[in-house]
């Protein structure tokens, strides 16, 4: 494990809400997450999780308030830099699993290593390797259409993952999921990230799902709260 962290500062986002309203989706929300650690953020449906992911990832700025990755304030970089940060300290997993249809499994897990430089030999070996930790090694060339649910999913994880992030950040990842693939994908994810000793941050209703990480924190009235 080393010292990198996730850290959002006095985070708030607002929206605009009717005739000059304004929705405050969050409201001063503070976060710390070094690697090796995992956290699950629970609470109601429009409540700001996915918001509060986004804004970590940096895929949304914050109306005010700021998130760093490594000591390194996201808002001051520019589009460039902010993607190649991306792309080198994080990996997103959402509720479905928006695998690109025209690309092959291989091909979808080997898009992260491409962007950040690879060639494409390197990337191919690289992304098979991944599939087949998630029990995907039989599907390299198969596309999403022809993929179940589960098999997407576990493409999706593996697509997170294949670039070595310090981070991964999870939206409902089983969501979308019957019991028994939903269980499938949970362990995969769960291992893989201790195997590597990723950060994660999970966002989910499940509450079984909760209480897998380390830590849990409820996002209520747009604070978030500890849960003892």
């Amino acid at each position: 494990m080393n010292d990198s962290a996730l850290t959002a500062n006095a985070v708030e986002k607002d929206y605009p809400s009717g005739e000059k309203g304004c929705l405050h989706v969050l409201r001063g929300v503070d976060l710390r997450l070094e690697r090796g650690d995992s956290l699950s953020i629970t609470g109601r449906s429009g409540a700001g999780k996915s918001t509060l992911l986004h804004i970590l990832g940096a895929l949304e700025e914050p109306s005010r308030g700021w998130v760093e990755i490594d000591g390194k304030s996201v808002s001051e970089l520019d589009d460039s830099s902010r993607s190649r940060l991306r792309s080198r300290k994080i990996g997103f997993i959402f509720q479905f699993h928006y695998l690109l249809a025209e690309f092959s499994a291989l091909e979808n897990v080997m898009m992260p290593l491409r962007l950040k430089g690879m060639d494409p030999g390197r990337a191919g070996e690289a992304a098979a390797g991944m599939l087949d930790e998630v029990g995907m090694s039989g599907r390299l060339e198969h596309r999403p259409a022809q993929l179940s649910g589960g098999e997407q999913q576990r493409v999706a994880v593996a697509r997170a993952l294949v670039h070595e992030p310090d981070f991964v950040l999870a939206d409902e990842p089983t969501g979308n999921l019957d019991r028994e693939n939903g269980k499938l994908v949970t362990e995969l994810l769960f291992g893989q990230i201790r195997k590597r000793g990723m950060g994660l941050v999970l966002v989910t209703h499940d509450q079984g799902l909760a209480g897998m990480t380390r830590r849990s924190m409820l996002l209520e009235e747009g604070r978030l709260l500890p849960v003892v």
